[in-house]
């Protein structure tokens, strides 16, 4: 069996870096705006970037100049805009800290198992991240892509020839690793993370429909994996 594993939230954390660096960023902007719309404000912006930049620090840190910039009607000042700035490159220069107890997940998973990683954001920051994790010899293929939908994880099965009932794929997003390989005929696992960015929230009926496992914590991976495989 080919096991997928997303990367941030799922290998190491990921999203509390954004959530700290927006309360910052809302501190910032708090001579133009509250700290609620300061939030809504980026995170609407972020949205109408998506199919500009993309995904990833670089993509935010971007939308939070914009942000910042209509926020305030244009009088950000250039201090400002470098205190922005820093702020991406902190979350940028921010090492991989796995998850608890990863490494002992991949070890005893790749015994029976064929591993690969299937993350999607910045292709220069997902793959130094990959190889300063100190994970990457875990896994038979790395991949970054753009966008994580039914026709992305077809393309990707049939470039590596693994069929989708002969792959299962682990993650933290119902939208973005579990909802789409179950669509395409694979299987998904459900592994939560504390915090959740808004774009990856899943819609209710599909949350409420999916029908894949739910785990409590990475660690649980191996034991269930041996009695549901």
């Amino acid at each position: 069996m080919i096991i997928g594993f997303d990367a941030d939230d799922t290998l190491w954390h990921n999203e509390d870096g954004f959530q700290a660096t927006t309360r910052t960023f809302e501190d910032l902007l708090s001579s133009w705006a509250d700290a609620a719309e300061v939030g809504d404000r980026l995170f609407d912006i972020e949205k109408r970037n998506m199919n500009r930049y993309g995904y990833g620090v670089k993509a935010f840190t971007l939308s939070m100049i914009e942000a910042a910039i209509d926020i305030s009607d244009g009088n950000i000042d250039a201090a400002h805009l470098q205190t922005i700035i820093e702020l991406g490159h902190h979350l940028l220069d921010r090492p991989a800290e796995l998850i608890d107890g990863v490494d002992d997940v991949l070890e005893s998973i790749g015994r029976d198992h064929t591993l690969m990683i299937i993350t999607k954001g910045d292709l220069y920051h997902q793959l130094a991240r990959i190889d300063s994790s100190g994970l990457k010899d875990h896994f038979w293929r790395t991949e970054v892509v753009a966008h994580k939908d039914p026709g992305t994880y077809r393309e990707l099965l049939g470039l590596h020839g693994v069929l989708p009932r002969e792959f299962v794929m682990i993650g933290n997003s119902l939208p973005s690793d579990v909802l789409p390989v179950i669509e395409i005929g694979g299987r998904g696992v459900h592994i939560p993370y504390h915090v959740t960015w808004q774009m990856e929230h899943a819609d209710p009926d599909a949350a409420a429909s999916h029908g894949a496992p739910t785990l409590g914590a990475l660690h649980e991976l191996p034991d269930f994996l041996a009695s549901w495989l």
